[in-house]
Formats: C-alpha cells, structure tokens, sequence
C-alpha cells in the first residue's frame, strides 16, 4: 500500500457544509479534523495560563492517556503579543461537535477546569452550556484554508497500532538474531 501525501483545500464559505448539532462540520482532511482558536488573555492571567499547561503536562505523566477520549493527534497552545494572546490548536479525529462533547464530558467528569477560563468571554457555564462553549470556539476559530498529511486521513489509532506492530515485528526480528 502506497501513502501519498495529500493537501485539502477548504473553501472560505460554509453556506454548503453539512450542519451538525452546533453548525457547520468542517470536513475531515488530510490532517484529519481540527480547529484554531485565537483569543485574548484576561489580563494578568498569562501566567495561570502556563500554570494550567504544566499542571496538564503533569496529570499526563500520571494518567497518559487522561485526554484518550478526544482522540487527539496534537495539541500547540501559544502565548504570544507579550502575552495578551492565546492561540489554541488542536487536531483530533472526531468531527467538531463531538470533539466539543468529549471535552466538556472529560472536564466535567475529572472536576477541572480549562484553560479557556483565562480567555476574555469564556462563558462561566460551559460545563453546563455546551453551546455557549461552541460559540465562544466559532466566533475565535480561525479556520485553515488548506492541510496537509504527509500520512493523510489516518486516525491516531491506527498510527499507534502501526508502531505496536513495528516494535513486535522489530522485536521478533531481534529474538532470532
């Protein structure tokens, strides 16, 4: 089987989009499905901002598989204009709206918070409100207008199955040596 790479284009208008529960789902790419969220930092805040990243990086190193229901492939948060800004990005496998359900779900259900409360707007109520959430996202998702997969349209499972064979085949090659 050949991988190629692949790029998508993704059109500026989602008049045309099938509409899912909380609007237009974006199609699902080479890169798979994502979206960027740049927002305003509430201020004097940038600092719970990298707090809240290390304490995540933390709980990780406890349960790494603590964010497994989103079924990410990346996460990049970005502090920047001397910190006033944040970028928020995230690629994951799900479509949009049940993205958002997981997140709230597995925020909800291990009691934390998120980090977009350090974000001017972020509604109070989005444990209980998916929808205020949803529409703090789309009104600060910046949308990307082409991806790229060097491996396109393939799910973070099917590339941690992939390395698991690897390492069994690598390992079964090593046993006979």
């Amino acid at each position: 089987m050949e991988i190629k790479p692949q790029a998508a284009v993704i059109a500026k208008d989602t008049d045309q989009l099938e509409q899912g529960k909380y609007g237009p789902i974006f199609p699902k790419t080479p890169a798979c499905y994502g979206f960027t969220v740049v927002a305003r930092v509430k201020p004097g805040r940038a600092e719970a901002m990298r707090e809240y990243g290390y304490a995540l990086a933390r709980a990780l190193e406890s349960d790494p598989y603590l964010l497994a229901p989103l079924k990410l492939h990346y996460l990049r948060w970005v502090l920047f204009d001397d910190d006033t800004r944040f970028m928020y990005q995230g690629i994951f496998d799900t479509d949009f709206d049940k993205y958002t359900e997981d997140a709230i779900a597995l925020f909800s259900k291990a009691g934390v918070s998120t980090a977009f409360e350090n974000l001017e707007g972020f509604p109070e109520d989005w444990r209980t409100n998916p929808e205020a959430f949803v529409r703090f996202v789309r009104q600060h998702h910046c949308p990307s207008f082409i991806e790229y997969g060097e491996y396109p349209y393939v799910t973070a499972d099917e590339i941690k199955k992939a390395l698991r064979v690897k390492n069994a085949l690598s390992d079964m090659l090593d046993q006979l040596q």
